[in-house]
């Protein structure tokens, strides 16, 4: 879907007042030219592009990634001030109330995905009209279908804990009083079954970049049995996706990262985001088909003959996580580019820059840094970087924890999973990590850290690995494992709270 305008359809009209003198049940809603639900879905082309529709809230989740950092020990806030973008201030801050925007936002958009999931099973078998359209491919789509409702309820889960779970329909208005909250367990149930639906019907490449193939969600599935501490199985599904021999770890670790690295040898799961349609809605920054965090990890002020653009410096790297690269990680200039020492290190090319305000650590995310020639439009809201959500690195980080904590551990496997991640990032096997048990568990997760800083796990790793209380200032225990529920769903259906919230 990279490059391709993604038309964000109108699922559903309803008719607020029946003007016509004829009965109801003699009622014709195309009278009125009132489009329907049961004007779609009446051919392959009005399922392919449904299925379009449930990807966009993908791209809507903008702030979920900037979120996982700055909710960590890998990032502050930064910006202007105290109440630049408050709602990320009090999430940093660990002041975070049920009124957080940000928080809202999320819950709001995971839920729009679901909801556009759910329309397209609710009528997979027949329309609404009781027609039954099949087409060469169909299990296939659907397969998609099921990816992405899964994403969009593991993303709640790991945020929100015990959390509504719908999967037979739609909901619409006068269903908002009937949720009540699931158990987390039965939500990741609900997930399992979804990636497994998906693993059985999607094929292993797509012709367009950017869709879900079977590896993706072999790899999500992987990743959500860690959640859920079952590590054997989690091993079993992530060594299938190492095991297609489909991907290989790229030299260069910085190229990951450029527009040239997109949908890569590396890529598993990348969310797709292009300039290719300007958006202009300061309204609905997260809304457009770019890729909104990229504005805010820039540099304030930026001029120069470089290739970055300047930014708002939002989401600074923190200095603890500098310090925790070593000697010859080529990782660390990319992950907390430090813009003073580039610019000390380049005389002739000019460079000036406004210090960051507030929060001020020094370094910027250069994994995210905008980048000139990569936006269009009002052009703080289009850049083009897809999130590389799950990388090739990941996974095999992945299968180095599970075989370490499977219950018959392999650590001669699980140390050869991690090295290969490290002698990428140092260019030598000078660095591999020998130890077993206890510790070989704590390199690993170290790793994670290194290796997918700034790409927004740290928070949700730190909490799944209890590991949160002693790492992050402010974290009290039985409280800040999940995020407020929005006020507003409290409110309106009627939901129970957060402890502590």
């Amino acid at each position: 879907m990279k490059k391709k305008y993604i038309k964000l359809l109108s699922m559903v009209a309803f008719v607020a007042a029946l003007t016509s003198c004829k009965k109801f049940v003699d009622y014709n809603p195309h009278e009125d030219f009132v489009t329907t639900e049961q004007d779609y879905l009446k051919s392959e082309s009005d399922y392919r592009s449904l299925v379009i529709s449930a990807y966009s809230p993908l791209q809507w989740l903008n702030q979920m990634v900037p979120v996982g950092d700055i909710a960590s020990d890998n990032s502050v806030t930064g910006g202007e001030s105290a109440s630049d973008v408050l709602s990320l201030q009090q999430i940093d801050d660990y002041t975070n109330t049920p009124i957080n925007s940000t928080m809202t936002d999320l819950w709001q958009v995971a839920y729009e995905g679901i909801n556009r999931a759910n329309y397209l099973t609710q009528y997979k078998d027949k329309n609404l009209a009781g027609q039954s359209i099949t087409f060469a491919g169909k299990d296939a789509l659907y397969g998609e279908v099921y990816f992405l409702r899964s994403y969009y309820y593991f993303s709640l889960v790991r945020m929100f804990g015990d959390v509504p779970l719908f999967t037979d329909k739609r909901l619409g208005v006068s269903d908002s009083r009937t949720l009540k909250r699931s158990p987390k367990a039965d939500v990741y149930k609900a997930i399992e079954a979804d990636l497994n639906s998906a693993i059985a019907v999607l094929p292993a490449v797509q012709t367009q970049k950017g869709r879900i193939t079977k590896y993706a969600a072999q790899a999500l599935l992987g990743k959500v049995y860690l959640y859920e501490n079952k590590f054997d199985d989690a091993k079993t599904v992530l060594e299938s996706v190492i095991a297609s021999n489909a991907f290989t770890l790229v030299p260069d670790f910085n190229s990951i990262f450029l527009a040239a690295g997109e949908n890569g040898p590396e890529s598993v799961f990348e969310i797709q985001y292009t300039n290719g349609s300007p958006y202009y809605n300061w309204g609905g920054v997260t809304r457009g088909q770019g890729n909104y965090s990229v504005q805010q990890c820039g540099i304030r002020g930026l001029n120069g003959n470089i290739p970055y653009a300047a930014g708002w410096s939002t989401n600074l790297p923190s200095q603890n996580l500098a310090a925790a690269y070593t000697a010859g990680d080529q990782r660390k200039a990319v992950t907390t580019f430090d813009i003073e020492a580039y610019k000390n290190a380049n005389p002739s090319l000019g460079i000036t820059y406004q210090v960051a305000p507030y929060k001020n650590t020094g370094l910027y995310n250069g994994k995210y840094l905008p980048r000139k020639g990569e936006t269009s439009g009002q052009v703080e809201l289009n850049y083009l970087n897809n999130f590389r959500t799950i990388r090739y690195a990941e996974v095999l980080l992945m299968a180095a924890e599970a075989n370490n904590r499977s219950t018959t551990p392999n650590d001669v496997k699980a140390q050869g999973y991690l090295n290969q991640v490290r002698q990428r990032a140092f260019g030598d096997a000078n660095h591999n990590i020998t130890t077993t048990g206890a510790a070989l568990k704590q390199a690993i997760w170290d790793e994670r850290r290194l290796e997918l800083a700034m790409e927004g796990d740290r928070f949700f790793d730190l909490v799944r690995t209890g590991q949160a209380a002693t790492k992050i200032t402010g974290f009290k225990t039985g409280k800040n494992e999940v995020f407020p529920i929005p006020q507003s769903e409290v409110d309106v259906s009627g939901l129970t709270q957060n402890p502590g919230y």
